[in-house]
């Protein structure tokens, strides 16, 4: 029995374990060939450095408050439980936002690549496919994490595949050159997009459920899951810049398929798929049951209002992918951390009557100055 049940403690770790990380790997993964082409690889190789150690300590903070805390919350419950009621309406105004936006993006590339996957066998515009992907999402969304979570596995070892895949079709025109440019004009570019790329932190509180508040297991898995999450996204930046170079655009699988062959695309449009989809079904998941729990909306309003929004959306118009993925990660998550960070500042005087460690504020000031810049950058380019 015992050692049943520490089996199934493992399955439940490796399930967890890959929910997060395939919830990381998102669409953002597209854009960072070309950020590394304009900023320069070196760049973007700090900024993941620096980034990742700064998201897994967030992450980790946000974890242990999420599992000291009984009542079933995200962001805006935790905000009414530490800080007050009146801060809960902004807290959720900026977390929805933020995840609407998040969604947004996997919705932009998700339906592009399902249109160039089927479209020369179908027929049919990119609206149609942008509906079909929403479509079969929602209805995951709407049947629960357990449904994401065996799913998540699958396509985390599908995904690994494919990378890998890539890595080795690219490794015969990879030229060393290519990763040592630099340009200081888009020295702040990587900033908004590497910090969407890395974002999972709206499904701490899911994780949290996953293990059981297990908090060794739910670090461990933060851990990992930033830490694997960067190092497939530098696999890829290495494979598709130093493969393509100057000529890497924004559309880099397509772009690599110039020179390594069409099989390339075929494999490409699944890989995007993948990591769209995965990503789009569990935080969409989040978002219904944050409206749910914290606010409590019936289920299936939640449900309604979490899918569509980003929708309308995509249809009044808001499609250009790096921008949204840049300003929605510099921006909006940027602000959805300091609240975090200020979730935990109150929560360890209210817990443990204690002030907060010197370094809460420090990491706090680097993401108001990331707004900063991110806004300045956006406005001046």
């Amino acid at each position: 029995m015992q050692f049943s049940l520490g089996k199934e403690k493992k399955i439940n770790f490796f399930k967890a374990l890959a929910t997060f990380t395939g919830t990381i790997i998102g669409v953002g993964i597209f854009g960072l060939p070309f950020v590394a082409m304009k900023a320069g690889f070196l760049t973007v190789l700090i900024y993941f450095i620096f980034l990742a150690f700064i998201t897994i300590v967030v992450n980790r903070l946000y974890g242990e408050v999420a599992c000291d805390t009984q009542k079933v919350a995200r962001t805006p419950g935790y905000v009414e439980e530490y800080i007050g009621s009146k801060p809960k309406k902004l807290s959720l105004i900026i977390t929805s936002v933020s995840l609407f936006g998040v969604l947004l993006a996997y919705l932009i590339l998700g339906g592009e690549f399902l249109h160039l996957f089927l479209a020369p066998h179908f027929g049919g515009s990119l609206i149609l496919y942008v509906l079909i992907f929403f479509l079969i999402g929602i209805a995951f969304i709407y049947k629960g994490i357990k449904s994401i979570a065996g799913l998540q596995f699958v396509m985390l070892i599908i995904f690994l595949a494919i990378l890998f895949f890539f890595l080795y079709q690219a490794t015969p025109f990879i030229n060393i050159k290519n990763f040592f440019t630099f340009n200081s004009h888009f020295a702040i570019f990587p900033y908004g997009i590497i910090l969407f790329s890395l974002a999972g932190t709206a499904l701490i509180p899911e994780i949290k459920e996953m293990v059981n508040r297990d908090r060794r297991q739910l670090n461990k898995i933060i851990n990992l899951g930033v830490i694997i999450a960067s190092f497939c996204y530098l696999v890829f930046i290495l494979a598709f810049l130093g493969a393509t170079g100057e000529k890497t655009s924004e559309n880099a699988i397509a772009n690599f398929a110039l020179i390594a062959g069409q099989r390339i695309v075929v494999v490409g449009y699944i890989f995007g798929l993948i990591t769209a989809f995965t990503s789009f079904i569990s935080l969409g998941l989040t978002l219904k049951k944050m409206f749910h729990y914290d606010f409590k909306i019936p289920s299936f309003i939640s449900w309604l209002i979490a899918c569509f929004v980003p929708l309308g959306l995509y249809f009044i118009g808001f499609r250009n992918f790096l921008e949204v993925i840049g300003i929605t990660g510099a921006v909006l998550l940027g602000i959805e951390s300091l609240i975090i960070l200020l979730i935990y500042r109150m929560y360890l005087k209210k817990r443990f009557q204690r002030n907060a460690p010197w370094w809460i504020y420090l990491i706090s000031l680097l993401f108001l100055v990331g707004i900063f810049l991110q806004l300045f950058y956006f406005f001046n380019k």
